[in-house]
């Protein structure tokens, strides 16, 4: 009798998912467009095509968050110390363009700064980033002036990260297209967009989901490796992916996506970790140093106790506990009944880590929104989730307006942040809850309901299983074989399992 696990010959090739057909929320949306998706709508017969629609709904929300950073761009960044926090349009970038030595020709890594910060704190490939930006950037005028066009041609680069994005989402779930439409319609998404650079990393992740979902093992690792060297949270994934590929015995694909992973870090990193230690060791050094910040419950408990943590106790125990929630995620993937997907861990993995972390920056959510769509494309799951990091950022910047105006306290006081802290909280926490429902209970995964395994596991896609652990390793005694026609878990559809 073959198991859950196996990929028999389907009698028919199945139809890509129609979200309308398949989501309430989803259908109710689609009424502001002419309603659900008709039986007689002809498909991919025009340049309409699924992934094109993504990307420009992607690059027209992106627009629209450039225009709610408008107030600070025609003064916020510039004059008043809280009208960039009422307006909710902040961004590190103008700032860091004279604040990092950009405006004076410094060379990140290799020039020191003058000011509290010595070196650029950001990891090699992000510096390169904003580099290039400097760059491409027009010369001249005020300082103001450049830091305006620094910002442009940074927002410019990012759209172009947006869109990666979208269209890789799009097309890492073969069969269900329009799930892209979450990342491209995601509010916080567009808000966050332009606060940081964490988008080149989102994009390289995305980037490198895709490669894995399409068997190519080795591009999934270089183009993590390159994700891990703009940011730290990429590096995350190889855990997950490691014990997928234990239970499925793929240690080959394993083997070659760690050294790509590997070497294409080393790649970017090696050159400045050779000739300018300090300044490449700058942003490991100041994860370790940095206090507890912003968006964590370590902030709630500080602020809360009279002897707070130090900073080394802190880092201790925020390692240990994302080290347990690590440890939980592979007990789930060993022993669940069905074989996880791996954006289902993923996304937990990652979700983990912001939770248990000393700082939770706004954009912060921009990591967890591609890997979401594709662990839950559930449009009331998502849209729940997203409410929660909207009222987080806009708690955000009206606690540090509290905080800034003074005497007059104008804004959101340190209670009212940590309310807003505790819903960011809880809305990560119930997407993680879902997922894991998902993974416990495989009929109630939207992905696997509509007839798929792993759509995103590339070669972990309807493999066999080589080791489990707990009730999944013990299959019921009055198990039998079966020659006759078998359902394939989560469809209606009848295979043919003969010879």
């Amino acid at each position: 009798m073959p198991s859950a696990e196996s990929s028999p010959a389907r009698v028919h090739e199945p139809d890509p998912v129609k979200p309308t057909s398949d989501d309430p929320v989803a259908a109710a949306g689609s009424e502001l467009i002419g309603g659900p998706l008709g039986r007689r709508a002809l498909l991919g017969t025009s340049w309409w095509t699924p992934v094109r629609i993504v990307a420009l709904v992607a690059i027209g929300m992106f627009a629209l968050g450039l225009i709610q950073k408008a107030p600070c761009y025609n003064g916020g960044w510039f004059f008043g110390a809280t009208s960039q926090y009422t307006h909710a349009c902040y961004s590190d970038i103008p700032h860091l363009y004279q604040g990092r030595g950009f405006a004076d020709g410094l060379v990140p890594y290799f020039d020191k700064l003058p000011g509290d910060m010595d070196y650029l704190e950001y990891p090699v490939l992000t510096g390169v980033f904003m580099e290039v930006a400097n760059w491409l950037a027009p010369g001249g005028g005020s300082i103001q002036d450049q830091e305006q066009w620094y910002w442009i041609v940074n927002a410019g680069m990012l759209m172009a990260c947006a869109a990666v994005i979208a269209v890789c989402v799009t097309r890492t779930h073969a069969r269900r297209p329009w799930d892209g439409l979450l990342v491209a319609l995601a509010p916080a998404f567009a808000l966050t967009a332009t606060i940081n650079w964490d988008l080149l990393a989102v994009a390289l992740t995305a980037a490198a989901m895709l490669m894995w979902s399409r068997g190519r093992s080795l591009a999934f690792g270089v183009l993590l490796g390159l994700a891990t060297a703009a940011k730290l949270y990429p590096v995350f994934l190889l855990g997950p992916l490691f014990v997928l590929c234990w239970r499925a015995g793929k240690w080959r694909d394993f083997g070659k996506a760690l050294g790509g992973a590997t070497v294409s870090w080393l790649v970017v990193n090696l050159p400045v970790m050779l000739f300018a230690f300090e300044g490449w060791s700058k942003f490991y050094r100041f994860s370790q140093e940095r206090g507890v910040d912003f968006g964590s419950f370590w902030l709630i408990l500080a602020q809360n106790s009279s002897d707070p943590l130090t900073t080394d106790s802190v880092n201790t125990l925020a390692t240990l506990l994302v080290a347990l929630c690590a440890v939980g995620i592979a007990v789930l993937a060993l022993t669940a009944a069905r074989r996880p997907r791996f954006a289902q861990l993923a996304f937990l993995i990652v979700a983990a880590f912001i939770i248990t972390n000393k700082v939770y920056s706004p954009q912060y959510v921009l990591w967890l929104v591609p890997l979401a769509v594709l662990a839950r494309p559930k449009w009331r799951d998502f849209l729940v989730w997203q409410a929660c990091e909207v009222a987080y950022f806009l708690g955000i910047w009206m606690y540090l307006a509290y905080t800034m105006s003074g005497d007059t306290h104008k804004g959101l006081p340190t209670d009212g942040y940590h309310w807003v802290i505790g819903v960011h909280l809880l809305g990560t926490l119930y997407l993680c809850g879902v997922v894991v429902r998902d993974i416990l209970m495989p009929e109630r995964d939207v992905v696997r309901r509509a007839g798929d395994d792993d759509p995103s596991g590339g070669v972990l896609d309807g493999a066999e299983d080589v080791f489990v652990l707990g009730p999944a390793a013990h299959p019921p005694r009055h198990s039998f074989p079966f020659d006759g026609p078998q359902v394939e878990w989560g469809k209606q559809e009848v295979v043919d399992s003969s010879p």
